[in-house]
C-alpha cells in the first residue's frame, strides 16, 4: 500500500507558495430539485418570494478577501438576488450558527451593483470584499429573493440548519421568527484570496456528504479531514443520493466532474468514493425498475474518471465501499441490501484496492467494518441506519483520509 499512498503524499506535503491567488474554501455541490414523483421529498418549500436566506458555512482555508458564488445551474428563469451580505457567525446560547451573526457584515456586490440577475444554467460571483478570514471560521451569507423564485437548483440535507424569513433582513444580527431550512438554496462556493494552497476535493455521496452527523457541527468527514490537513484546501463535492453511472440525486459522475472537481481553482487532488448507490437503489423504492449494477459496468465509470483527471494532470484516488449489511432495514427502502448486492461491492472494492488504476487508495472498508461481522459497519461507526457513519465513523474516515497527507 506504501507504494500507492507515496505519489499523492509527496504532492499534498509540498510547502505552500506565497503567490496570492484565489481558491475556494468551501464548496456545495448544486443538484436539480424534484417533483413528487420520487422517493424523498426535498424537504425545501417550491419556491422563495420577498424572503432573506441565511446560510452558514465554515472555511477550510482563510485569505484576506472573499467572493461568493450562487448557482442557477438548473433554473429555467432568472434568480434574481436583490442584496447579499457576508457575516462572521456568533454561537448564542442554543440557537443555531446560522441564526445570528457578528453585527451586519459586509455588502456584497456584482460588477459593483448590489443586485443581480443569473440567467439559467449560469453561476454568478461577487466582487471581491476585503475581510480577514481564518481557516476553519464560520460564516453566514444571507441572500435578499424579491422576486418569486423557484428552487430549482439547491442542495439536499446540508447537515447545517439554514433560515428564511419574509423581508429584507440580510444586514440583521438575529432573525426574529425565521424558519428553518434543511438543506441549501443556490449558495454554492466561497473563494478567499491568500498564499496558494493545494486543493483536494472530496467526491461522493451522503457519506462524503456527512448524513448521519451531527447537524451544524461539521463533522462530515471532509470536515474533519480539513482540521488535520494543514496547508491543504479540502473541499466536498458529496451530493446525497449521488451516483457513478447514473443521474438520480444529482448528476452522474462523469457529468459533473468538470465543473465540482476539474474547474475548482489549484486543485490537485480528488478523492472519489462513489458507488454504493448504483448497487443499493435498483430493485428499491428508488428505483424499483432497474436492473442490477454489474462490477464490470462500475469499473469501466472508475476508469472513465480516472482518465479524465490525468488529463488535467489531478491525481486521483480510490476510496472502497462501506459495509451495507441491514441498510435502511425497517424503512420503505429495506430492499437496498442484498447478498447479491454485497458481491457486487466486494468485487469493485477489489478491483479499487489491487488494479492500480487509482494513484494512490484509502481502504475506507477495512477501517470501518466490524472485524466479529465484516459485513457490517462497527456498531461504534454506525449512525444507526447501518448504511451511513456516525460522528466517531466520520472521524475515522478522516484519520484515514490523513494518512495520505502524512506519508513521506
Amino acid at each position: 500500500m506504501k507504494r500507492l499512498l507515496f505519489p499523492l503524499a509527496a504532492l499534498l506535503a509540498a510547502a505552500t507558495v506565497h503567490a496570492q491567488e484565489w481558491r475556494t474554501t468551501w464548496y456545495a455541490a448544486p443538484m436539480p430539485s424534484w417533483g413528487a414523483e420520487f422517493a424523498l421529498p426535498t424537504m425545501l418549500p417550491a419556491a422563495l418570494e420577498g424572503q432573506t436566506v441565511r446560510e452558514t458555512l465554515r472555511t477550510s482555508v482563510g485569505g484576506e478577501q472573499v467572493r461568493v458564488t450562487w448557482s442557477n445551474r438548473y433554473g429555467k428563469t432568472p434568480l434574481v438576488i436583490g442584496e447579499a451580505r457576508l457575516a462572521a457567525t456568533q454561537e448564542h446560547g442554543t440557537q443555531p450558527a446560522s441564526f445570528r451573526q457578528s453585527g451586519s457584515g459586509v455588502a456584497l456586490t456584482f460588477a459593483g451593483q448590489r443586485s443581480v440577475s443569473i440567467a439559467p444554467g449560469r453561476s454568478a460571483t461577487s466582487d471581491a470584499v476585503r475581510l480577514p478570514v481564518a481557516a476553519r471560521q464560520r460564516l453566514t451569507v444571507s441572500t435578499w429573493l424579491p422576486q418569486h423564485t423557484p428552487l430549482a437548483t439547491f442542495h439536499w440535507g446540508a447537515q447545517q440548519t439554514a433560515f428564511t424569513v419574509g423581508g429584507n433582513h440580510v444586514a440583521a444580527a438575529s432573525l426574529s421568527g425565521a424558519q428553518a431550512l434543511t438543506g441549501r438554496a443556490f449558495l454554492s462556493a466561497v473563494q478567499v484570496r491568500g498564499p496558494a494552497q493545494r486543493t483536494l476535493v472530496a467526491l461522493g455521496d451522503s457519506i462524503t456528504d456527512g448524513n448521519g452527523s451531527t447537524p451544524d457541527r461539521n463533522r462530515r468527514w471532509p470536515d474533519q479531514l480539513a482540521d488535520q490537513a494543514e496547508g491543504v484546501v479540502v473541499l466536498n463535492a458529496g451530493i446525497s443520493g449521488a451516483r457513478l453511472l447514473s443521474n438520480g440525486m444529482g448528476e452522474k459522475a462523469i457529468a459533473r466532474f468538470e465543473h465540482d472537481v476539474l474547474a475548482q481553482p489549484g486543485v490537485d487532488t480528488v478523492i472519489v468514493m462513489l458507488g454504493i448507490n448504483d448497487i443499493g437503489w435498483p430493485g428499491s423504492a428508488f428505483a424499483p425498475q432497474e436492473p442490477p449494477a454489474t462490477a464490470s459496468a462500475m469499473i469501466a465509470g472508475y476508469r472513465a474518471l480516472i482518465a479524465a483527471a490525468r488529463a488535467r494532470q489531478v491525481r486521483i484516488v480510490g476510496g472502497t465501499l462501506l459495509p451495507f449489511e441491514g441498510a435502511l432495514h425497517g424503512t420503505p427502502f429495506a430492499g437496498y441490501h442484498s447478498a447479491a448486492k454485497d458481491r457486487v461491492r466486494h468485487e469493485v472494492n477489489q478491483w479499487i484496492r489491487n488494479s492500480g488504476e487509482f494513484d494512490a487508495v484509502i481502504d475506507f472498508d477495512q477501517h470501518l467494518r466490524d472485524p466479529a461481522h465484516p459485513a457490517r459497519l462497527l456498531p461504534a461507526y454506525d449512525s444507526g441506519d447501518h448504511l451511513h457513519p456516525s460522528d466517531a465513523g466520520y472521524a475515522e474516515m478522516a484519520r484515514a483520509a490523513a494518512l495520505i497527507t502524512k506519508q513521506t
